[in-house]
C-alpha cells in the first residue's frame, strides 16, 4: 500500500498558479510536462533546471518527438521558459506570471511552428533603356529575327521576346565574352539571318551569344570562299575597251601620250 507523506519530499506550488494553470485547455501531454517541470524545480526549491526532451519524456511516458513539439507550444504560450546551458543544454523552468501566458494553446502551436523559409530574392534584371546600345542591338537583332520567323511562318515565337533579356545577353557578349567590335557582331547578325541554314536556327538573342564564336569563323570562311571562286579575269582590263577609250581620246584632239585609261 502506497503511504506518501509530505516528509519525504513535497512540491510547494501557489493557490493562484493552480487555480490558473486548471483553467488553460492544455491537452494531457501538456499538463503532465508542466507537472514534470515543476517536480524537477520547484520539486528541488529551484526556479530552473537543465531537462532534456529525452529524460523529460521517459518520465511522462511520451515519445521524444511529441515532447519536443509540446514543449515547443507550452515555451510559445510563455508557460514555461527556456534557455541554452552549458555544452549546448536546455535549461527549462517555469514562468509563474500568468498574466503573459497566452490562453489558447493553437496560438501557441502557430508561434511554435517551424518558419517557412521565404523565397530567396531573386536578383532583379539590369534595366536598360531604349538609347543604351546594348538595347539597340537586341532591337535591331530582334527586327531581323522576327522577319525570318514571319516568312517561315513561325513568328509567334519571336512575339513575346524580351527585349531587356536580350539586351543584357548582347551585354555578357561584349563585356563577357570580350567581344567589342561592334562592326562584326552586325555583320555577323545580317549573315546570320540571311543564312539559309542558321536563319531558322538562330532566333534569339541567347542563341546568338552561344553560338557567335562559330557563326563568325563560318562567315569569314564563307567570304573568303567566295573570293577565291571568282575567275583571273574580274581582275582584268579588257584591251578592247581600252582601244575604244584610246580612239575616243585621239579623236577629240588628246595627246597620245598623255591618255590615261583609269580616269
Amino acid at each position: 500500500m502506497a503511504n506518501p507523506q509530505l516528509e519525504r519530499g513535497h512540491t510547494r506550488i501557489a493557490n493562484e498558479i493552480l487555480d490558473c494553470i486548471m483553467q488553460l485547455p492544455l491537452n494531457g501531454t501538456q499538463f503532465r510536462l508542466v507537472m514534470a517541470v515543476w517536480r524537477h524545480t520547484y520539486g528541488f526549491q529551484r526556479k530552473e533546471h537543465v531537462l532534456s526532451t529525452s529524460y523529460l519524456g521517459k518520465k511522462i511516458g511520451a515519445h521524444k518527438n511529441q515532447v519536443k513539439r509540446e514543449i515547443a507550444v507550452l515555451i510559445a504560450m510563455r508557460i514555461l521558459s527556456a534557455k541554452t546551458g552549458p555544452r549546448n543544454t536546455r535549461i527549462i523552468g517555469f514562468n509563474k506570471n500568468y498574466e503573459e501566458w497566452l490562453r489558447d494553446p493553437e496560438e501557441g502551436e502557430k508561434a511554435a511552428a517551424p518558419k517557412k523559409e521565404g523565397k530567396p530574392v531573386s536578383k532583379k534584371p539590369k534595366k536598360y533603356d531604349e538609347d543604351n546600345t546594348y538595347y539597340k542591338m537586341a532591337a535591331h537583332f530582334w527586327k531581323l529575327v522576327t522577319a525570318v520567323a514571319k516568312d517561315a511562318g513561325v513568328e509567334h515565337l519571336t512575339r513575346k521576346a524580351n527585349l531587356q533579356s536580350w539586351a543584357d545577353d548582347f551585354r555578357k557578349l561584349v563585356e563577357l565574352d570580350g567581344v567589342d567590335d561592334k562592326k562584326l557582331i552586325s555583320d555577323v547578325m545580317r549573315w546570320t539571318t540571311s543564312h539559309t541554314f542558321w536563319r531558322t536556327n538562330v532566333l534569339s538573342a541567347k542563341k546568338f551569344r552561344e553560338k557567335f564564336a562559330e557563326l563568325a569563323i563560318k562567315m569569314k570562311a564563307e567570304e573568303q570562299g567566295q573570293q577565291q571562286k571568282k575567275h583571273p579575269s574580274h581582275y582584268q582590263t579588257d584591251n578592247r575597251d581600252y582601244e575604244i577609250a584610246l580612239n575616243k581620246w585621239i579623236a577629240q584632239g588628246g595627246d597620245p601620250d598623255e591618255f590615261d585609261y583609269g580616269q
